[in-house]
């Protein structure tokens, strides 16, 4: 296995926890109160969604582009 491929895994990976933890911030306490008061989650939750979600997207086309040329 190429080390782009194991690279593009482990940033998919990361971008993976990333979302989870976005996620799972979003059901907290001061989220949800913020999400009441205001209409939207905080922004350290926000950035840990979209931040999960370029990551993920970025391991993914790595890992993908590997899959090419092989």
């Amino acid at each position: 296995m190429s080390p782009q491929r194991i690279g593009g895994i482990a940033i998919l990976l990361l971008g993976v926890i990333l979302l989870i933890i976005g996620i799972n911030a979003s059901d907290s306490v001061s989220d949800r109160w913020s999400n009441f008061f205001s209409g939207h989650f905080t922004d350290s939750t926000m950035w840990y969604i979209v931040g999960g979600i370029a990551v993920a997207l970025v391991g993914l086309v790595t890992f993908s582009l590997t899959l090419r040329r092989a």
